[in-house]
């Protein structure tokens, strides 16, 4: 596989872009997200990914649960690669667990592969039962700035929320 503009040392571990015959997991599975190197690593700057189509299974009934994900982050030395991390959010499909811990789940599964400056991930959950559920967790690099870049967002985050009436 060539990657236009790309060395094989800039490529980093992508194998699944370019790839034609994907195979989707049903099953939770960190092992599929990729990174490549940062380009760009003297620059802070914001990756954002939306994923409209998030599904889990709530834990205790194994009734569907629907999501936009939002993830944010400023990216260190590695990125994810958006191919891997369609692949790995799609794993959640028949995985049980509470809103608040996918998200948490997402966030730390990308701490550990990426090593970020700062990152975020906030779910936006169709209700169920009347109620929707929008959990939010951020992380900012102990013993940089991010760190209180994180502290602060977190403690502003939602302060003027939008208003709902789509969902």
């Amino acid at each position: 596989m060539t990657m236009a503009g790309r060395t094989d040392n800039e490529k980093g571990s992508i194998t699944l872009l370019g790839e034609k015959n994907t195979e989707y997991g049903f099953d939770y599975d960190p092992g599929v997200l990729e990174t490549f190197p940062n380009k760009h690593p003297d620059r802070d700057y914001f990756v954002k990914f939306n994923c409209p189509e998030f599904t889990s299974l709530c834990p205790i009934t194994g009734q569907p649960d629907f999501a936009t994900i939002y993830i944010s982050y400023v990216p260190n030395i590695n990125m994810v690669e958006s191919k891997s991390l369609k692949l790995y959010l799609f794993s959640f499909r028949n995985h049980g667990d509470f809103h608040e811990d996918c998200v948490n789940i997402i966030l730390n599964d990308l701490i550990k592969l990426m090593d970020p400056k700062y990152i975020e991930v906030w779910g936006k959950f169709l209700p169920r039962g009347g109620l929707s559920i929008d959990p939010y967790c951020n992380y900012g690099k102990p013993g940089t700035k991010w760190e209180a870049v994180a502290w602060d967002r977190l403690t502003r985050h939602d302060m003027y929320p939008e208003k709902i009436d789509n969902r």
